[in-house]
């Protein structure tokens, strides 16, 4: 199982917008062959210590059947048009991909 966390950082006055476009790209992204998950959060605020929360980051959590599924996930149609669609949104980008221990 292949595990990805992207952390999207999003200008703060298109948040909502940013995650309108990317909820509306979901079905299809989990119609791809191997997805298993794939969805959007934002930090929980709350009073542990160490948490840092920072309300213009998007974290996209997913979970794919193999590497070559992610992959193909990149060069997909409809992410293509996504990442036009949310292109002047994003400020920067920082992927993480995880595999079972």
């Amino acid at each position: 199982m292949i595990h990805v966390l992207a952390s999207i950082t999003v200008k703060a006055s298109e948040r909502d917008a940013f995650l309108e476009i990317f909820k509306a790209n979901v079905p299809k992204v989990l119609e791809e062959e191997g997805c298993v998950e794939y969805s959007a959060t934002v930090d929980f605020p709350t009073e542990v210590p160490i948490q840092e929360t920072n309300a213009n980051v998007v974290t996209i959590i997913e979970k794919w059947e193999t590497f070559p599924h992610l992959e193909a996930h990149f060069t997909a149609p409809h992410m293509l048009e996504y990442k036009a669609k949310v292109e002047g949104m994003v400020e920067d980008v920082s992927l993480k991909i995880l595999k079972d221990a």
